[in-house]
Order: C-alpha cells, then structure tokens, then sequence
C-alpha cells in the first residue's frame, strides 16, 4: 500500500475513533494545540523532535502525521534525513527500519 493510502486510511481511523470517545479526542488534541505552538522551539524543530520520537519508538501513522506536518512546516529532505539520523543514532537498528520508511513516506508525500 502506498503511503498516501496509508495516511488516508490511518486519518479514517482516526476520524473513527474521535467519533467514540470524542471528550478524550478533543482534550488530547487540546493538549497537542498547547505544544506546538513557537516558543523556545519553533513549530518545525517541534515536529522534528516528534519525527525522532515517532521512528524511535517505532509508530508509523505516528511519522506520517509528523511527516506531513513537517511538510507543511518547509522542511526540506535534506532537514528531514538530519533528523533521521538522530532517531537512528538514539534508536539503534530499529530505528533504521522506521527511518528508511519515513523518508520514503516523506518522497511520496511531499511529492
């Protein structure tokens, strides 16, 4: 499956579950709302950490929502595979696997 069908159909469950328990949904986007707003970090630097955290501990709708948000926010490739490396230095072999699929989530997304 591509990654484009993988991110609509992970947003599906998503929008699924906000339908179920909709007062839990909403306070942990609540919190999310809080976080990523610029302050010592900007929003960007923000979504890279989040990346890092998302290839670490191996959660794949996890990279496609920071991906896409890194997108949005400017990041280039080059940015992108930086970050990458980090996750891979703190996540070991693992993280390779994780950080070879966002990268290639972020080649067709940004595409």
């Amino acid at each position: 499956m591509a990654w484009k069908e993988k991110f609509a159909d992970v947003k599906g469950q998503v929008r699924n579950l906000n339908g179920a328990i909709p007062d839990t949904t909403k306070a942990f986007s609540a919190m999310g709302a809080t976080v990523k707003g610029d302050g010592a970090l900007d929003h960007k630097t923000k979504e890279f950490v989040a990346l890092g955290i998302a290839v670490a501990s191996r959660c794949e709708p996890c990279i496609m929502f920071h991906v896409d948000a890194l997108i949005r926010a400017g990041a280039t490739r080059d940015e992108v595979g930086e970050a990458l490396g980090m996750a891979i230095q703190m996540g070991g072999g693992p993280s390779v696997m994780y950080a070879s699929k966002a990268l290639e989530c972020f080649d067709e997304l940004s595409a």
